[in-house]
C-alpha cells in the first residue's frame, strides 16, 4: 500500500514539475520590465509583414527598432509571432 501512495506520489511531482516548466516561458514574457528578451529566432520573427500585421502596429515595438521583448535590431515593417495589436 505504501509503494502504490509513493507512485501516486512521484507521478504527481513529476506532473507538476512538467507543468512549472512548461510555464516558466510564459511567466519570463509577462514578468513586465524585468523580464528577459527572447531571440527572434524564438518567436519566428520575420523582417517581413504577415498581412497586415507589423511591428510598428504591435503594443511591443519600441521605435525606431527594438522590442519590449525581443532582443536585437527590430523592423517596424518586421512580424513575430508576439505580436499584438496596439490599444
Amino acid at each position: 500500500m505504501d509503494r502504490q501512495k509513493n507512485s501516486n506520489s512521484d507521478v504527481n511531482r513529476r506532473t507538476m514539475l512538467l507543468a512549472v516548466a512548461g510555464a516558466a516561458p510564459l511567466i519570463a514574457l509577462s514578468a513586465g520590465a524585468a523580464q528577459a528578451k527572447v531571440s527572434p529566432t524564438a518567436v519566428a520573427y520575420q523582417t517581413t509583414p504577415k498581412g497586415a500585421k507589423r511591428c510598428d502596429g504591435c503594443s511591443l515595438f519600441v521605435a525606431p527598432s527594438s522590442c519590449k521583448s525581443v532582443s536585437g535590431v527590430i523592423s517596424p515593417h518586421g512580424w513575430c509571432r508576439l505580436w499584438s495589436k496596439k490599444a
